[in-house]
């Protein structure tokens, strides 16, 4: 007996057999991978009809596609000979492991839930939390994104947002603009109402009501303080702030009307 054609004919019933369940399970894979991806685009179809908030959709989505992709792991695991119940056992020795190494990871996943059942922002809002500000472009599973003002992308993790102090500046349709206005203690305070009253009912995206305020605010070391407060739209906010400040030193020039401003002062020692 050839012990050599032996050897061969072993290793090629084993490469048959394993042949074939690999073959096997990449092509439940690539049948699954078409299936998960029509089921997801059917529920993001359905989700969209049904008017879902734009930042529940994008979680669930990933939710329902991160599931599927489990399941059909676990479907393929007997196929390539290994045990479901061998599987589970693995699983189930190591959770405790990777639940101390995923740690971050699950706080990260419970704030995500949080933040989508109790809803402080939602996709498109500005906000300021866990020490980052921005627009809010997508709320994952894990973590929040935002887009800064000058259009950088920043990753902030769900779980230290959803424990942080949330600034939402979009919830409101309206928000007041304050401002501080310092003037020299020589002008007359009456005019400087005046002009600065002028500035806010001049600008037609200031509202009237809420009506617009002007009142000295504080009696500073060099300078009477007023504050300037109108109320505007969230969207003309910006817009308005940048109009005011220029209308205001423009005005107040004008008016012949001083901003004071720090003076170095030369204290020579007596000899």
């Amino acid at each position: 007996m050839n012990l050599e054609n032996i050897d061969a004919e072993k290793w090629l019933d084993l490469g048959l057999e394993y042949g074939l369940k690999i073959i096997g399970a990449i092509l439940i894979w690539i049948v699954g991978s078409w299936i998960i991806k029509k089921l997801v685009n059917t529920s993001r179809k359905l989700m969209a009809k049904g008017d879902y908030d734009q930042g529940l959709q994008s979680f669930l989505l990933s939710l329902i596609s991160w599931g599927l992709k489990i399941l059909l792991i676990v479907t393929i695991l007997p196929t390539i000979g290994i045990p479901i119940t061998t599987f589970a056992a693995i699983i189930g020795a190591a959770g405790l492991a990777i639940g101390l190494a995923l740690q971050g990871s699950l706080a990260n996943f419970a704030g995500g839930v949080l933040i989508l059942l109790f809803k402080p922002f939602k996709v498109g809002d500005y906000i300021t939390g866990s020490g980052e500000s921005g627009t809010v472009k997508e709320i994952k599973i894990f973590t929040t994104e935002l887009a800064t003002p000058q259009n950088r992308k920043v990753i902030v993790p769900n779980g230290p947002l959803s424990n942080s102090n949330i600034t939402n500046y979009s919830a409101n349709e309206l928000i007041r603009l304050d401002m501080v206005v310092g003037v020299s203690y020589d002008d007359d305070i009456k005019k400087t109402k005046e002009v600065l009253m002028n500035v806010l009912t001049s600008n037609p995206k200031v509202l009237k009501d809420p009506a617009p305020m002007v009142a000295v605010t504080e009696l500073a070391d060099s300078s009477v303080n007023f504050a300037v407060r109108g109320w505007v739209k969230n969207s003309d906010y910006w817009d308005v702030h940048f109009e005011n400040t220029e209308a205001i030193k423009l005005q107040l020039d004008a008016a012949g009307i001083e901003i004071p401003y720090p003076h170095s002062v030369e204290i020579q020692k007596q000899a």
